[in-house]
C-alpha cells in the first residue's frame, strides 16, 4: 500500500504545473519575462549538452546523489511516502538526463569504468515502477540501433557490462511486473523487447542466454495467446521469431513449453478471416516464421503432428485468405525428412488441396507481386517432393501417383513446363556468370553453384526428382506421356540424369555421413533408372 501511494505521490507532483494561458505562456512567465535571464539558460544548456568525459563524469555524479538520497529518505520514513516523493523526482529528472549519453556511445567504456551500471539496473527492481520504467526507457535508447551503428567496440563493452550484471534477469523480471492497463507501463513492455532485440543485435548469444536464463519465452507465449491484437502482440510475435530463427536449442526448449500447439492456437484465429491492418498481417507473418522454426527440430514435427497441425494448415488453405502461402510453408517444414506427416496430410485429403495449389497458384487480392506468386509455386513444388520421399509404398504411395495419371495426365504437363521454365531460368544465370567471368570477375565454383540455386536450380532438380519417382513406378502411361513431352520440348532423358548428377554430387553431409550416402544411393538408382 505504501508503494501504491508513492507511486501516486510522485505521478501527482511530476504533474504538478502551473496552469498555462491558451497561448502557452504561464501564469508566471507571463507575469515579468527578463530576456537576459532566459539567454543565460539556453547558454547554459548549450555547454551542458556537449558530451565529453567531464560531462560525463558531472552526470554520473549527479545521478549517484540523487539515487543515494532517495534510499537514504525511504530508509528513514518507509512508511510516509510523502517524505521521499521528493527525491523520487530527482531521481526519475537524473535518469532522463544520463538518456543524453546515447549521443556519444564513444563514452560507453567510460561509462562502464565509473562503475555506475550496477546502480543503474538495481533501480530495475525499484519499489516504485515508475523509476524501474525510466531505466527501461534509458538501456533502449542507449542500446538503440541507430546509436550503436559505427560504435561496435564501444557497443560491446557496454552490453558485456549489462549481461555481467543481470540485466536479462532484471529486465524480465521488471516485465512480469507491468500492467498493460497503465499507458506508461505499456509503453515500458515495448520498450523492454525493443531492448531485448537491440541486445541480440549487438550480441547474438543473448538469444540463447535469456531464454536459459529468464522467463521471457513462456512471457512470449503468453502474450500471444491474447486474443486481443495490439502493437506489443505484435513485437512479441516478432521477438519470439527472433529468438528461435538460428537457435535448435531454443526451438527444442519452446516445443517442451508446449510452444508448438500455442503457436498453432495463435494462427488458429485466422484461419477463416485476414488481419485487418498491416501491423497484424505482419504478426501473422511472423507468427508463422515461428511455426516454421519450431518444425526444424524432428520432436517438434511429431508434436505438430499429434496437435493436429497438419489439418489446421489444409483448412487455411481451403480458405485462400491470406495466410494461404504460409500455410503451405508449415507444411513444406513438417514433412520435409519425416514421414508420420507425409502419411497423415494424405489421410486427411490433403492431396487434392496441394495439386489444386500445384496447377494454379490462387492470387492474393492483397499480394499480386509475381515473385510472391513464384514462393508459393516453388513451396508446393518443395511439399510435394517432400510427399514422394515420405510416402515410399503402400496404398497411399498409389493414391498420391494416381494424381499424376487423372485428367489425362494434365499434372504432368504441368510439371513438365514447370521444368522448361526453371531450365531457361537456370540458363540464363549460367550465361550470365560466364559473361562476367569474360569480363575478369572471377567466381569459384561454390559462389557459381549458389547463384545458380538461387536462380531457380534447386527448384528444377526437384522437378527432376518428382519426375524420377514417376517414371520409377514404372506406370507405362506415365512413363509413355514423360517420352511424349520430353520429345515435344527437345529436352533428352541426358538433361534430367545431368541435373540429377549435380545434385547428387552437391549432397552435404549435415545429417551425418551416413543419411547423405542413403540420399545419393537414392539419386543414383533414379540416374540408372532414366
Amino acid at each position: 500500500m505504501e508503494v501504491a501511494n508513492a507511486r501516486t505521490a510522485v505521478k501527482r507532483k511530476r504533474n504538478d504545473a502551473v496552469e498555462p494561458f491558451e497561448n502557452g505562456t504561464s501564469a508566471a512567465a507571463a507575469a515579468s519575462v527578463d530576456l537576459s535571464l532566459l539567454e543565460a539558460v539556453e547558454k547554459s544548456q548549450t555547454a551542458v549538452e556537449v558530451l565529453d568525459l567531464k560531462t560525463l563524469k558531472k552526470l554520473v555524479l549527479a545521478f549517484e546523489r540523487r539515487l543515494r538520497d532517495n534510499i537514504e529518505a525511504r530508509l528513514k520514513y518507509p512508511d510516509q511516502p510523502d517524505k521521499f516523493a521528493d527525491s523520487e523526482i530527482e531521481l526519475h529528472e537524473e535518469i532522463q538526463r544520463l538518456k543524453t549519453l546515447a549521443g556519444g556511445p564513444e563514452l560507453y567504456p567510460d561509462l562502464v569504468n565509473l562503475n555506475v551500471i550496477p546502480s543503474i539496473l538495481g533501480l530495475l527492481s525499484h519499489d516504485n515502477v515508475d523509476i524501474a520504467v525510466d531505466v527501461v526507457g534509458l538501456l533502449q535508447d542507449l542500446t538503440d540501433e541507430d546509436v550503436l551503428e559505427d560504435n561496435d567496440e564501444p557497443a560491446r563493452v557496454l552490453v558485456d557490462a549489462l549481461i555481467e550484471n543481470n540485466v536479462l534477469e532484471l529486465l524480465i523480471q521488471n516485465l512480469t511486473r507491468l500492467s498493460e492497463s497503465d499507458p506508461d507501463e505499456m509503453a515500458a513492455v515495448y520498450a523492454t523487447l525493443a531492448t531485448i532485440e537491440n541486445l541480440v543485435e549487438v550480441k547474438p548469444a543473448v538469444a540463447e542466454m535469456v531464454c536459459e536464463r529468464t522467463k521471457l519465452m513462456r512471457w512470449l507465449l503468453g502474450k500471444i495467446k491474447v486474443r486481443e491484437f495490439d502493437g506489443n502482440k505484435q513485437y512479441a510475435s516478432e521477438i519470439l521469431a527472433i529468438l528461435l530463427q538460428n537457435s535448435a536449442a531454443n526451438q527444442r526448449r519452446l516445443g517442451q513449453m508446449n510452444g508448438v500447439d500455442v503457436v498453432l492456437q495463435a494462427v488458429a484465429m485466422y484461419k477463416s478471416r485476414d488481419p485487418k491492418t498491416a501491423d497484424e498481417e505482419e504478426m501473422v507473418e511472423n507468427l508463422f516464421d515461428c511455426l516454421c522454426c519450431l518444425l526444424m527440430p524432428l520432436e517438434n514435427k511429431e508434436r505438430f503432428v499429434r496437435a493436429e497441425g497438419v489439418e489446421l494448415m489444409i483448412i487455411i488453405m481451403k480458405q485462400k485468405k491470406l495466410a494461404y502461402g504460409s500455410a503451405i510453408r508449415a507444411l513444406d517444414f513438417a514433412m520435409t525428412k519425416y514421414p508420420p506427416a507425409c502419411e497423415r496430410f494424405v489421410d486427411v485429403l490433403g492431396l487434392k488441396t496441394a495439386f489444386a495449389a500445384f496447377m494454379e497458384i490462387p492470387m492474393s487480392k492483397k499480394n499480386k507481386k509475381e515473385r510472391y506468386q513464384e514462393e508459393l509455386e516453388e513451396r508446393v513444388i518443395s511439399l510435394i517432393a517432400s510427399l514422394f520421399g515420405g510416402i515410399l509404398r503402400g496404398s497411399r504411395r498409389d493414391r498420391l501417383l494416381s494424381k499424376f495419371v487423372e485428367n489425362e495426365c494434365e499434372k504432368i504437363d504441368r510439371l513438365m513446363e514447370l521444368y522448361i521454365r526453371y531450365s531457361d531460368r537456370v540458363k540464363a544465370e549460367t550465361e550470365r556468370m560466364n559473361q562476367l567471368e569474360l569480363d575478369d570477375l572471377e567466381m569459384d565454383e561454390d559462389e557459381r553453384y549458389n547463384r545458380r540455386l538461387e536462380s531457380g536450380l534447386y527448384t528444377l532438380q526437384l522437378i527432376a526428382i518428382i519426375l524420377s519417382h514417376i517414371w520409377s513406378s514404372e506406370n507405362s502411361r506415365m512413363q509413355a506421356r514423360i517420352e511424349l513431352l520430353l520429345k515435344q520440348q527437345r529436352i533428352t532423358k541426358e538433361d534430367i540424369k545431368d541435373i540429377l548428377q549435380e545434385y547428387h554430387d552437391n549432397i552435404g553431409d549435415v545429417d551425418g555421413p551416413g543419411e547423405k550416402e542413403r540420399a545419393q544411393a537414392k539419386i543414383q538408382k533414379f540416374i540408372s533408372a532414366f
